[in-house]
């Protein structure tokens, strides 16, 4: 990949920086950059994903949150190994992994996936999310500039919660998101059956997987009273 390319990233995620956060910018630098389909942000703890920071399309999106829904995926493999993940072909994986999450990706339009771990120095954050709508490869170069990318975007993140009002970040994670829902019914299914919420989310993940419906719609369901646990 040229050398301008990732010059020209590195520039537009320090501009960023250095204004309000627009985690979507970050997102779209990486994946034009880097000639992918779409890319998404995933910040990660110890204790699991903590919310998608931002995705640049549909099955973007859709990637984030079948890995939080089924805590399995290249993301997570990423931050927990602490190295590059590559599948570029999920239609026919050199190694079987990711079960559930390789059949919905494959059906949502992802071909090939791609993780790289967020860190800055020694501190993981998460993971740089990207795929192909094709099987595809990245070359030497481009996984070179995406682990170049990956520490800038974990560089932001951090200028990011500097700049911005206590709590401002975690708005951004959960306005209009997913995850808002689904921590608010593990919470509720916390306290009808006296768990633990990390107890709770891993049921939740559960029903919804045996249902064969999506975590957010077993989470609007305790939300509304439909679905109790206990």
């Amino acid at each position: 990949m040229p050398g301008k390319d990732l010059e020209w990233a590195a520039a537009e995620i320090a501009e960023n920086a250095g204004g309000l956060p627009q985690p979507g910018r970050v997102g779209e630098v990486c994946r034009d950059a880097l000639h992918v389909t779409g890319a998404g942000l995933m910040l990660i703890s110890g204790d699991g994903v903590q919310g998608s920071l931002c995705t640049t399309d549909p099955v973007s999106t859709l990637i984030e949150e079948l890995q939080y829904s089924l805590g399995e995926g290249p993301c997570l493999d990423a931050y927990r190994q602490d190295q590059v993940v590559a599948e570029p072909d999920l239609s026919n994986p050199a190694t079987s992994r990711w079960p559930a999450f390789t059949y919905a990706a494959l059906r949502g339009g992802a071909h090939a996936v791609f993780s790289l771990p967020l860190k800055t120095g020694g501190l993981r954050l998460g993971s740089l999310d990207l795929y192909m709508d094709r099987p595809a490869s990245l070359s030497v170069d481009q996984i070179a500039d995406g682990i170049v990318l990956a520490g800038l975007a974990a560089g932001w993140v951090m200028a990011a919660q500097g700049a911005t009002t206590p709590g401002a970040l975690s708005d951004i994670l959960t306005t209009g998101d997913f995850h808002l829902a689904v921590h608010n019914a593990a919470g509720m299914v916390s306290v009808q059956l006296g768990v633990p919420v990390r107890e709770a989310l891993l049921l939740l993940r559960g029903h919804a997987f045996a249902q064969g419906v999506a975590l957010n719609t077993t989470a609007q369901d305790v939300i509304t009273g439909r679905l109790r646990f206990g």
